[in-house]
C-alpha cells in the first residue's frame, strides 16, 4: 500500500503542479485580451488596497451578512489557505508514517490550530452542503439563489473539501496515537477520543491507515488541481484564487462598493472626448473582448453563489435578467472564444476580421463558432445576452452590494447598453421619447423651462432665483437643486413645496436655479446615451460654476467666496451632481434633503410637535441607500414625528427592494412578469401601514401608482397614503399644538393622499 500510495501521489503532484502553472499562465493571457483601463484607476493606493483585501477576506464582510453561511464559509476559506502545510506533512507520512513537520510539528499551538481549523472546515463544508441541498431549485418559481448554477461542479468542490478535511482530522489523530499520547493534551482537545481509539490498534495497522489517508488527501487535492487546471472557467473553484486580485483591483481602494458614479466611457484605456472623438474610438461593448481586463477578471471570479440573483428586482419579478446568469454567460463566451482571440482573431471597429487565414487555421471549430455569436441578440439570433436581459436592469445596485467577490455588474450592463444605444440605436421605443425631450427641452417631459418656476406661485414666501432675484449664491447657505420631477411632476412638487417651506421655517437661506436647471442626465447615462449625458452635464456644470461665483475670488484666499453647497430632494440628482459631475469639472458638496432636515431637527430649528398617528413603513430609494449609503436620516426624521410607529419591510436598507424606476426604467414600459413597484408595494402592505414613506420623487411616483391601483382593486385600504418624509415633517412642524389649549385644539389633519 505504501509504495502504491507514494507512486500515485508523486505522479499526481507533478502533473497537477505542471497543469496548474500552465492554467495560471492561460488565465493571465486571457485577461490581457481585455481593454486597458485608465492609468492608475485600479492601482492607486496599493497599501490601502492590500488592507482592503485582508479586511474583506478575514472579516468576510459580505458573506457574514448571511449569518451561518458566512461563518461556515469563513472556516472553509481560512482552512484552505492556512492548512497548506498539512499537504507537506502528508507527503512525509507517505514515506514515514510517524513523520511530523520539523520545528513546529510538535509545537502545541500549531497542533491546536490544525485540530480546530481542520475540524471546523469539515463542519463548515457540511453546513454549506446542507444549505445547498435545502436551497436546491427543485421547486416551482425562482426562489433558489442556486437556480442556473453548475451543480455538478459545486458537488465536486464540496466533495473534495469534505474528503480533505476528514483526512486532515484523521491524520492528526493518527499522529497523536503514534506519538504515544497517554493523557489528555491540548493539541488533541477535539480528537482525543479518536486518538484513544487508534491507540488500541497495532503499529502496522496505524501505519497502513496513515498511508491510506495521506495518499487519499494528496490524491484528492491534486485531482482537484488537475480538474480546475483543465477547466479555467470553473468559477466555483477558481474564485478562491481570483477573488483576491478582483478585490484588490476593485474601483474603490478603500473598499466601498462599485456604486454611485458610473465610470467614464473609455476606448483603448483612455476616456473618450465626445467633443472630438477619435476615428478608432470604440463606443460601448459589442464583443466580449471589448470589456476591460477587469471585466474579464470579474467574469472569471464569479462563484455562482447567486446572492446577486436572490436580491435582483428583475429576477424576483419574473424578468429574464439574473445578474449571476449574465456574468456566467459572459464568462462562458469569453473563455470559449479565447482560442480564437489568442490566435489573433477579432473584429475591428468597422467590423472587419483582424486575423489572417493562416493565423486562424489551427483554431478549434467551437471557438470559431463562438466568435460568430452576437454579444447582444435573441435566442433565434444565437445571442450571448438577450436584449430583454439588458433592458430589464434598474441599476439598483443590489447585485453589486451583495457580491462577495466584488463583481461590478452594473458597469458591464451599462457598457453593453452604450453600444446598443449609440451605434445600433436599439433600445425600447418609449425611451426614445425621453431622449428627444432631453435633447430639445432639457427635461424628460418635454416641458418649457419656464414651467420649472410654476411651483413658486403655490408658496407664500419668497424663494430667490439665481440670475433673476440674486446675481449669485454668495449670500445664501444652499443652492436647492429642485430637479426635473421636483419642479414639473405634480406629486413630486408636493415634496418640493414641503421642503422649501421647512427651510423657510428654519430660517435657512437658499436659492434655486429656476429655468437654468436642466436634467442632470442620470437617465440618459444609464440608458447608454453617454454623449447626451455629457452635453447636459457640461451645461449644468457651467451654470453651477457661474452661480457659485467661481470667477469671483477672494483676493486673500484665491478661492470662490461662496461655498459650493447643494441640497437635492432627488437621489438621482444627488448622485449625478455629487459623484459624476467631478468627471466633468464640477466639484460640489451635495447633500440630500433628509440629511439637512435631520440636522435642522437636531439643532432645534425644526420641532415636530403635532402627532401624525399611524403605522408607517419606509422604502429605501436605491440611489439614496445602496448607491450613497444614506439610510439613517430619513428614519430619524420619522422617529422625531410624534405618533408614528415605523415598521420595517422585510427587505430594507442594504437589502432594500427597488421601486422599478432606476436605470431609465422610469421611461420604459414593464411588459414582462410582475411589475416591480407592485412587488414592492405588496411588501409594504404586508406590515399593514397607514403611510408608506420614501425620499425620492421616482419612488414616490412608482409607489403611488401601485398603491392607487391596489386601492381600485380593493387590495389596499382607501386611507393609505404615500408621502415623502419632508411632507410628514412639515405636517408635524407647521401646526404646533399649544399645550395650554390642547383640549380645545382639533386633531391635526393627516397628510393628504398623494394623487
Amino acid at each position: 500500500m505504501q509504495l502504491a500510495a507514494i507512486i500515485v501521489s508523486l505522479v499526481l503532484i507533478v502533473v497537477g503542479v505542471a497543469l496548474f502553472a500552465r492554467a495560471v499562465l492561460q488565465i493571465y493571457n486571457f485577461l490581457r485580451l481585455g481593454q486597458n483601463v485608465p492609468a492608475g484607476t485600479r492601482t492607486d493606493e496599493p497599501a490601502q488596497r492590500t488592507v482592503t483585501v485582508v479586511r474583506e477576506f478575514l472579516g468576510h464582510t459580505r458573506m457574514n451578512r448571511w449569518g451561518i453561511v458566512g461563518v461556515a464559509h469563513w472556516f472553509v476559506a481560512v482552512g484552505f489557505f492556512s492548512l497548506l502545510l498539512t499537504i507537506v506533512n502528508a507527503v512525509g507520512q507517505l514515506f514515514q508514517a510517524d513523520w511530523i513537520l520539523p520545528v513546529i510539528g510538535d509545537w502545541a499551538p500549531y497542533n491546536m490550530f490544525v485540530e480546530f481549523i481542520g475540524t471546523m472546515t469539515v463542519l463548515g463544508i457540511l453546513v454549506l452542503i446542507v444549505i445547498r441541498q435545502l436551497s436546491k431549485p427543485n421547486r416551482p418559481g425562482r426562489k433558489s439563489r442556486f437556480a442556473g448554477s453548475n451543480f455538478g461542479q459545486a458537488y465536486f468542490v464540496e466533495t473534495v473539501i469534505l474528503i480533505v478535511g476528514v483526512c486532515i482530522f484523521t491524520l492528526h489523530a493518527l499522529e497523536g496515537a503514534q506519538h504515544h499520547v497517554d493523557t489528555y493534551e491540548a493539541s488533541f482537545f477535539i480528537s482525543y477520543p479518536v486518538v484513544s481509539w487508534f491507540r488500541g490498534m497495532d503499529v502496522s495497522t496505524l501505519q497502513n491507515l496513515t498511508y491510506f489517508f495521506a495518499g487519499l488527501k494528496i490524491a484528492t487535492s491534486f485531482i482537484w488541481m488537475i480538474v480546475v487546471a483543465l477547466k479555467t472557467d470553473m468559477g466555483v473553484a477558481w474564485h478562491r484564487f481570483l477573488a483576491f486580485p478582483n478585490i484588490w483591483f476593485k474601483r474603490n481602494a478603500t473598499g466601498e462598493t462599485s456604486l454611485g458614479a458610473l465610470l467614464p466611457m473609455t476606448s483603448g484605456g483612455k476616456p473618450i472626448d465626445f467633443t472630438d472623438p477619435g476615428d478608432d474610438d470604440v463606443f460601448g461593448v459589442s464583443q466580449v473582448e471589448q470589456f476591460s481586463w477587469k471585466g474579464l477578471l470579474d467574469f472569471s471570479t464569479c462563484t455562482e453563489c447567486g446572492r446577486c440573483q436572490s436580491q435582483c428586482p428583475a429576477w424576483n419579478t419574473g424578468k429574464p435578467l439574473s445578474p449571476k446568469l449574465l456574468i456566467m454567460s459572459l464568462r462562458d463566451n469569453a473563455h470559449a472564444k479565447a482560442p480564437y482571440l489568442l490566435a489573433g482573431g477579432g473584429k475591428t471597429a468597422e467590423g472587419e476580421e483582424k486575423g489572417s487565414e493562416e493565423q486562424l487555421a489551427g483554431v478549434p471549430a467551437a471557438a470559431l463558432a463562438e466568435a460568430e455569436r452576437p454579444l447582444i441578440g435573441t435566442a433565434e439570433e444565437n445571442g450571448v445576452i438577450d436584449p430583454d436581459v439588458l433592458w430589464s436592469c434598474t441599476t439598483c445596485g443590489a447585485c453589486v452590494e451583495q457580491c462577495p467577490v466584488d463583481i461590478e455588474h452594473v458597469d458591464h450592463i451599462v457598457d453593453m447598453r452604450r453600444y446598443q444605444v449609440m451605434i445600433e440605436s436599439a433600445f425600447p421605443s418609449e425611451a426614445g421619447t425621453m431622449l428627444k425631450n432631453l435633447e430639445k427641452k432639457g427635461n424628460p417631459w418635454g416641458l418649457a423651462k419656464k414651467q420649472r418656476l410654476e411651483w413658486l406661485k403655490e408658496v407664500d414666501f419668497e424663494v430667490p432665483v439665481v440670475g433673476k432675484d440674486i446675481e449669485d449664491l454668495t449670500e445664501v447657505e444652499y443652492l436647492y437643486w429642485v430637479g426635473c420631477a421636483g419642479s414639473l411632476e405634480d406629486r413630486a412638487k408636493k415634496t418640493t413645496k414641503a421642503f422649501a417651506e421647512l427651510l423657510h421655517i428654519a430660517g435657512v437661506k437658499f436659492a434655486i436655479m429656476g429655468g437654468d436647471e436642466k436634467c442632470t442626465g442620470d437617465s440618459a447615462r444609464r440608458l447608454g446615451n453617454e454623449p447626451l449625458f455629457q452635453e447636459l452635464g457640461m451645461e449644468n456644470v457651467a451654470a453651477l460654476n457661474m452661480a457659485f461665483g467661481e470667477d469671483d475670488e477672494d483676493e486673500s484666499t484665491k478661492k470662490p467666496r461662496s461655498a459650493k453647497k447643494i441640497v437635492a430632494t432627488c437621489p438621482h440628482c444627488l448622485n449625478t451632481i455629487g459623484n459624476e459631475y467631478p468627471q466633468l469639472g464640477g466639484d460640489y458638496e451635495v447633500i440630500h434633503h433628509t440629511q439637512l432636515l435631520q440636522h435642522l431637527v437636531d439643532e432645534g430649528k425644526l420641532v415636530p410637535v403635532t402627532p401624525v398617528e399611524g403605522i408607517i413603513t419606509y422604502h429605501d430609494p436605491c440611489y439614496l441607500g445602496r448607491h450613497n449609503k444614506i439610510y439613517t436620516p430619513p428614519r430619524e426624521i420619522i422617529a422625531s414625528v410624534p405618533g408614528l410607529r415605523n415598521e420595517e419591510m422585510h427587505r430594507h436598507k442594504e437589502r432594500g427592494f427597488c421601486c422599478g424606476a432606476g436605470g431609465a426604467r422610469m421611461w420604459m414600459e414593464e411588459r414582462i412578469g410582475k411589475r416591480i413597484n407592485n412587488e414592492r408595494v405588496d411588501e409594504a402592505l404586508s406590515v399593514n401601514p397607514d403611510i408608506v414613506s420614501t425620499a425620492c420623487p421616482f419612488c414616490l411616483v412608482m409607489l403611488t401608482d401601485s398603491v392607487n391601483g391596489k386601492k381600485n382593486d380593493g387590495k389596499a385600504k382607501e386611507s393609505i397614503q404615500v408621502v415623502d418624509v419632508a411632507q410628514l415633517l412639515l405636517d408635524s412642524v407647521r401646526t404646533p399644538v399649544d399645550p395650554e389649549d390642547a383640549a380645545e385644539t382639533e386633531p391635526a389633519p393627516e397628510p393628504e393622499p398623494v394623487k
